[in-house]
């Protein structure tokens, strides 16, 4: 679908359909009352018939609509005025998506981002509307032998602004959104793959395939002899369970300062989980082909960053392998040595994600970085503890855990931060080496982020746990492709900055 921007009257616009707002009790926005007065009063009319009330997500459709040039109007719910806010914002754009989508309109003007949104500027409802059309109308079904084809899908969705002096903002803000947009979708389609297509080898070809595409981004895929050479001992015991060989994948957009620090993300990619010889229980085991979220939101802020072309040094590392039960597998009671030399005991080999990631961390410091932050679907216990909203926060430097928490605020891909307070590494002694891959049951999460807090001393490090916000389960299952508009978001700040 293609976004553009546009200032104009409502009633002058040529097009399949122009898309305007009404308030709960049956309240025109300032833009529909524009078209009332073209139209004589005939959207009045209309909803005082009480067709729609205003509520949120409402939609009325209306054709040939006196006074104007467009060959349908549709009205939109937006709840109360002063209720207005970033998730109703986002929720009505979404709902007027679909209703255009649904109904087989080619073209739309949307008016809605003319709305006043308390603290929100134009940049910022131009780039969400364009983020949440986009996701409102994501569809996987590349496996599906008949696909959901719409008779005429949307193809242009024109978002306006009230002033052309705004336009130069929006285009900007357009662009942004349209490359947010689509990096979301590319972690969507690779967690909805499942894992028997999105292999460590698959990751590593739309790695490759994402290079070919942009100047500035380069990738490098280190093979299992080149990870043996680098003594990456606790990556290398996960994979040992696997048929396919692990990889991992170094991608690099280097179009900053050549001094300066890169920031680093870090995604875990077990492209399945099935927990290994602690195997896990039968019941939504396939869920564990989204284990690799981490690794796909890497890919979509790489695809973000060389889209956008953004003037900074970026660096995307990606441990890749499967865990699965094999007579080679990690047993309960084993010990690897990982890359940094430090010893681990593997008392759960279904905590597997850190000991692919330690290794990674480990990696990390040949760049010197300026801030590494890695993505895992990590514990089932930040879910417990956060529920489905917010992902994890973790980190050892304060100033790094305050961008991360303002970008999740405004992106709408917010954080919550828990401690890594030193009384939690306790619970990871062990009697046979430096440490335990667990800490029993309780503060899971904390307790998993303190175990990666091990092998990040030399440089300020962020661990995001979005075991609860990678996929939807039940009816609606499926990738949501965050945290990539936070991801997008710290970057976007550090180039205003």
């Amino acid at each position: 679908m293609e976004f553009q921007v546009k200032s104009g009257t409502p009633e002058k616009q040529r097009a399949a359909c122009v898309v305007v707002g009404v308030f709960e009790s049956r309240r025109l926005s300032s833009v529909a009352e524009k078209l009332d007065q073209s139209s004589r009063g005939y959207l009045s009319n209309v909803i005082r018939r009480g067709d729609i009330d205003g509520a949120v997500g409402q939609t009325l459709l209306l054709h040939n609509v006196p006074g104007t040039l467009c060959d349908r109007v549709l009205l939109v719910g937006c709840g109360r005025e002063r209720e207005l806010g970033d998730s109703q914002f986002r929720q009505i754009i979404a709902k007027s998506a679909i209703a255009l989508s649904d109904i087989g309109v080619a073209d739309a003007v949307c008016y809605l981002t003319e709305l006043n949104l308390k603290g929100r500027d134009t940049r910022w409802k131009i780039r969400h509307a364009i983020e949440a059309a986009q996701d409102a109308l994501y569809r996987f079904d590349k496996l599906k032998s008949e696909k959901d084809t719409k008779r005429r899908p949307l193809r242009k969705f024109i978002l306006t602004v009230a002033s052309r002096r705004e336009l130069t903002i929006a285009e900007n803000a357009c662009k942004e959104g349209t490359a947010v947009a689509n990096g979301v979708e590319l972690a969507k389609d690779l967690g909805n793959l499942p894992g028997n297509i999105c292999t460590p080898t698959y990751l590593a070809e739309q790695a490759k395939d994402l290079a070919k595409k942009h100047k500035h981004l380069k990738t490098e895929i280190l093979e299992q002899a080149d990870l043996e050479k680098l003594n990456m001992g606790a990556f290398l015991s996960v994979a040992k369970g696997s048929r396919q060989p692990p990889k991992l994948i170094i991608m690099e957009h280097r179009a900053g300062a050549k001094n300066d620090k890169p920031i680093v993300f870090v995604g875990k990619g077990i492209t399945f989980d099935s927990g290994g010889i602690s195997i896990k229980p039968g019941p939504n085991m396939d869920e564990m082909k989204f284990d690799m979220c981490g690794a796909a939101s890497v890919l979509g802020v790489m695809s973000v960053c060389a889209e956008l072309n953004m003037p900074l040094n970026v660096i995307g590392v990606i441990p890749a392998c499967e865990n699965l039960p094999d007579g080679n597998a990690n047993k309960p009671g084993d010990v690897v040595t990982s890359m940094s030399g430090q010893t681990i005991e593997i008392l759960n080999t279904d905590a597997e994600g850190r000991l692919i990631l330690c290794d990674a961390l480990t990696y990390c410091e040949r760049y010197q970085p300026d801030a590494v932050i890695d993505i895992a679907t990590l514990t089932g216990a930040c879910v417990i503890a956060l529920g489905r909203h917010p992902s994890g926060l973790f980190a050892n430097h304060g100033p790094l855990a305050n961008e991360i928490t303002a970008a999740g605020k405004n992106s709408v891909d917010r954080v919550w931060e828990l401690p890594l307070w030193e009384e939690y590494q306790e619970l990871l002694q062990s009697n046979f080496a430096d440490m335990a891959n667990i800490g029993g049951k309780d503060g899971g999460a904390i307790t998993a982020a303190s175990f990666l807090a091990r092998f990040t001393k030399k440089y300020h490090w962020a661990h995001l746990d979005i075991a609860g916000t990678a996929w939807r389960t039940g009816e609606k299952k499926g990738a949501t492709g965050r945290p990539v508009p936070l991801l997008s978001q710290i970057l976007l700040d550090r180039c205003a900055e």
